[in-house]
C-alpha cells in the first residue's frame, strides 16, 4: 500500500515538473486576451532596463491548405503582444500588413483583431481596434499595404494584435525574424509541410534557439475545383505533415552601428526556399543551379535579350564616341566615359531593366542596370569582350553561395576584357574613375552572367585606402607658417570630388578650416587632379598660427589630422565589425620651434598591435633634434572582418590611438 502511494506521489510530481518545464519553453501569451494587471505594472525588464518598449510576445504560424484552385495555398496566422514603457516607444503602435499580388495569384488579409490594455484606477481597460479603423495603401502595381494605429495609447500601455493572411504563394514562405531593434522576450515560429512539398531552410544571426523541434504525423487534405462553370469536383488526399518549432528567448535588440554592411546580415531569422514538390502535384524541383539561372537572365526579355540583338541603333552615335580610337583600352574608356558623364542613375537598386536601351540611350536616363547593360552592348558593339556581372551591394546584404536566388541581387557591373587586361566598369555613378569601384560593390560573391555564370569575388581587403599627408612648419616672431600637402585615398578622393561638385569650394574650404583648433588660419588652398577621376585628389594649402604669448603653450603635433573619438562606442557588439577598405594612413610632420621656446615634455614614442598576425598596427615615433621636432604616424588596419570576439581588443586599440593622437607637445618658454 505504501508503494503504491510512493508511486503514485512520484508520479504526481513528474508530471508537475513536465508541465512546468513546459511552461517555461512558451510563452505566457498562448492566446489572445491573457493581459493581466500586474503585466501592465512592470515598469523596467531585465533583458533592456533602458528600453521604451519590449516584444513580450511574437508567436507565428504558417501552415499548407488544399484550396479551391485545384492546388495548394499558405495560411498564416501572428499574435503578437508589445508593452509601450514610454513615449519613445509610441511608434511600435503603427502596424503594417503587406499584401503582394502578381494579377493572378494574391495574398488575402482573411481576419483581423487589436487592442490596447490600460490601467485607469487600477483596473485594467480595453480599447479595440475598429473596422473602420483599417486602410489599405496600394504602394505599386504588385503591393498594398494594410495599416492601422492602436487607439488610447499611453505610457505603459499593452497592444495586442492578431491577424491572418491567405497566399497563393506556396514557393515563397516570408521569412520569420526574430529579432528586431528592439528587446523580444519570446519569438517562436511554427511550420507545417506535407510531404510533397521540400523546403530548404536557411538559419542566420547568432542568438540561440530554445526550441528547435520536430514532428510527423498525418493529415488530409482536400482539393477542389470551383473555377468552372459545372459541378465542383473534389479530391481527398492523406499525407504526412512534418510540424517544425523554432523558439527563442530573451533576444537582445540588435542596433545598426558604425562599420556594418547590412544588419540584415546579423539579425536572427529563417528564410525559407521551396526545393521540390511530389505527387500528387506534378514533380518539379525548383533548385537551381548557377549555370540555370545564368541562362535563366540570358533569355530574360529584361536581362539577357537586350544583349543578344544586332543593335544598329548605336551605329551612328558609336561612329561620333570612338572617333580617333585605336587600342581597345581607349575604346573601352571612351565609351564608358560617354555613359559616366552624359548619363542620370535614377536607381541604384535594380538588377534587371525596366525600359528599352534604346530608350536609356534617348533618354540618357536609367536604373543601373540599364546603364550598364548599355554599356556592355556598345562595348560588344566595338569589338570588346565584355559580359554583366551581377552582385548584392554591401548595403544590400550578403549572396548565399550554395543557393542561386535571382531576388538576392541588386546590381550590375560590366566586366571588360581590352589589350589583355580585364577591368570591372561601373558607368552609373558622375566622377567614378574607370576601372574603379565602390567599397559599397566589394561584397563578396557576384556572378558573371555569361554561358559559364562564373562567380567574381570583391573582397572588401583588396580595396586599400591609402592617405597620406605632409606638414611642414617654421617659425619666427610673426608666428608659425606652414605648409601642408595630403594625397588621398580612392574613396576620399571620390568624396572630395561629390563634395566640391554639391557644395562648392568655398563649403569645402570653410569645412576644411574647422578641422584646426584655436587661432589657425588656412591660405592659399590648391587642389590637383579635381577632374581627372582616375587620379587621387591632392589637396595643398599654407597654415598661419598667431604667436605664442604663454610661458607654457600646449600644441598637438597632429593639428587637424587623426582621430578625433573612438568609433566603437558599444561597450558590447552582438555581431562582427565590417571595415569597407583596408587603411594605410600616415601623417609626417616636421615642425621649427617657436623662436624663445624649448620642449618640455614631448608624447612618449608608441608602436600599438591589435594581434599577433598584426591586423591592425599603429606607429607614433616622435622626436626631437635641435629646435626641430619631427612626428611620423601610421595606421595600418590590414583586414576589414572583425568577429564580435575581437571587438573588446579592436575597441581599446582605437581607445589608446585616439588618446595618443591627442596627446600634446607642451613648449616652455626659454628664461
Amino acid at each position: 500500500m505504501f508503494q503504491t502511494y510512493g508511486m503514485r506521489l512520484l508520479f504526481v510530481v513528474l508530471v508537475l515538473t513536465m508541465q512546468a518545464a513546459y511552461a517555461q519553453q512558451q510563452s505566457p501569451y498562448q492566446k489572445f486576451g491573457k493581459i493581466t494587471v500586474p503585466a501592465l505594472q512592470k515598469q523596467v525588464y531585465s533583458i533592456d532596463s533602458n528600453a521604451s518598449v519590449v516584444v513580450l510576445s511574437d508567436i507565428g504560424k504558417t501552415t499548407i491548405e488544399g484550396n479551391s484552385k485545384f492546388s495548394f495555398s499558405v495560411s498564416s496566422t501572428r499574435h503578437r503582444v508589445v508593452h509601450i514603457l514610454n513615449k519613445n516607444g509610441y511608434d511600435e503602435a503603427t502596424v503594417e500588413i503587406f499584401l503582394y499580388s502578381n494579377g493572378e495569384e494574391e495574398e488575402k488579409l482573411e481576419s483581423i483583431r487589436a487592442v490596447t490594455y490600460n490601467l485607469e484606477g487600477g483596473k485594467l481597460v480595453q480599447s479595440k481596434v475598429e473596422k473602420t479603423d483599417l486602410f489599405k495603401v496600394r504602394l505599386d502595381r504588385n503591393l498594398e499595404v494594410c495599416k492601422f494605429t492602436f487607439p488610447n495609447v499611453q505610457e505603459g500601455s499593452i497592444i495586442e494584435y492578431e491577424y491572418k493572411v491567405s497566399s497563393d504563394f506556396v514557393t515563397n514562405l516570408d521569412a520569420w525574424y526574430f529579432q528586431e531593434n528592439i528587446p523580444v522576450l519570446w519569438s517562436e515560429y511554427n511550420l507545417s509541410v506535407p510531404q510533397f512539398f521540400t523546403y530548404t531552410f536557411l538559419g542566420y544571426g547568432y542568438h540561440r534557439f530554445s526550441i528547435k523541434d520536430r514532428k510527423n504525423r498525418t493529415a488530409h487534405f482536400t482539393i477542389s475545383d470551383s473555377r468552372g462553370v459545372g459541378t465542383t469536383q473534389h479530391y481527398n488526399v492523406s499525407a504526412g505533415v512534418t510540424d517544425y518549432r523554432w523558439a527563442m528567448k530573451d533576444i537582445p535588440a540588435l542596433q545598426e552601428e558604425q562599420f556594418t554592411s547590412s544588419i540584415k546580415n546579423h539579425i536572427a531569422r529563417i528564410e525559407f526556399q521551396l526545393a521540390s514538390q511530389n505527387y500528387p502535384l506534378v514533380p518539379h524541383d525548383y533548385r537551381s543551379s548557377w549555370s540555370a539561372l545564368g541562362k535563366e537572365l540570358l533569355s530574360s526579355p529584361n536581362f539577357g535579350e537586350v544583349l543578344n540583338g544586332n543593335n544598329n541603333w548605336l551605329a551612328s552615335d558609336m561612329k561620333i564616341i570612338l572617333a580617333g580610337t585605336t587600342s581597345e583600352t581607349e575604346k573601352a574608356k571612351k565609351l564608358f566615359f560617354f555613359i559616366r558623364d552624359h548619363f542620370m542613375c535614377t536607381d541604384y537598386d535594380a538588377f534587371q531593366t525596366e525600359q528599352s536601351l534604346g530608350s536609356t540611350l534617348k533618354s540618357k536616363r536609367g536604373n543601373v542596370a540599364e546603364l550598364n547593360l548599355l554599356l556592355t552592348v556598345m562595348l560588344r558593339y566595338a569589338g570588346l569582350k565584355a559580359d554583366p556581372v551581377i552582385l548584392s551591394t554591401r548595403d544590400h546584404g550578403y549572396i548565399p553561395e550554395e543557393y542561386p536566388v535571382v531576388t538576392a541581387f541588386n546590381y550590375v557591373l560590366v566586366q571588360c576584357i581590352a589589350d589583355s587586361q580585364t577591368y570591372y566598369l561601373d558607368a552609373s555613378h558622375p566622377r567614378l574613375g574607370f576601372g574603379n569601384l565602390l567599397p559599397n560593390c566589394y561584397n563578396g560573391h557576384a556572378r558573371l552572367i555569361k554561358d559559364s555564370t562564373a562567380p567574381v569575388y570583391f573582397m572588401p581587403d583588396s580595396l586599400v585606402e591609402k592617405k597620406l599627408t605632409v606638414c611642414f612648419l617654421t617659425a619666427d616672431e610673426r608666428g608659425s607658417l606652414g605648409v601642408v600637402k595630403q594625397t588621398s585615398g580612392f574613396y576620399e578622393s571620390y568624396m572630395v570630388r561629390n563634395e566640391i561638385a554639391e557644395k562648392g569650394k568655398d563649403w569645402f574650404f570653410e569645412n576644411l578650416q574647422k578641422q584646426y583648433e584655436g587661432e589657425v588660419q588656412i591660405r592659399q588652398v590648391t587642389i590637383d587632379s579635381l577632374y581627372n577621376y582616375e587620379a587621387p585628389v591632392s589637396i595643398k594649402y599654407e597654415l598661419k598660427f598667431d604667436p605664442i604669448k604663454n610661458d607654457i603653450a600646449y600644441m598637438n603635433p597632429m593639428f587637424g589630422e587623426g582621430w578625433k573619438k573612438n568609433p566603437f562606442i558599444s561597450a558590447k557588439r552582438l555581431y562582427p565589425v565590417e571595415m569597407p577598405y583596408a587603411v594605410d594612413e600616415t601623417y609626417l610632420l616636421t615642425m621649427q620651434l617657436p623662436q624663445g621656446y624649448m620642449v618640455e615634455e614631448l608624447p612618449k614614442q608608441m608602436v600599438l598591435k591589435l594581434d599577433d598576425r598584426e591586423s591592425a598596427v599603429y606607429e607614433y615615433r616622435i622626436s626631437e633634434s635641435g629646435s626641430t621636432v619631427s612626428l611620423r604616424s601610421q595606421l595600418k588596419i590590414n583586414r576589414t572582418l572583425f568577429t564580435n570576439d575581437e571587438y573588446e581588443n579592436l575597441r581599446q586599440f582605437f581607445n589608446m590611438l585616439v588618446a595618443k593622437q591627442n596627446e600634446r607637445i607642451i613648449l616652455k618658454k626659454k628664461n
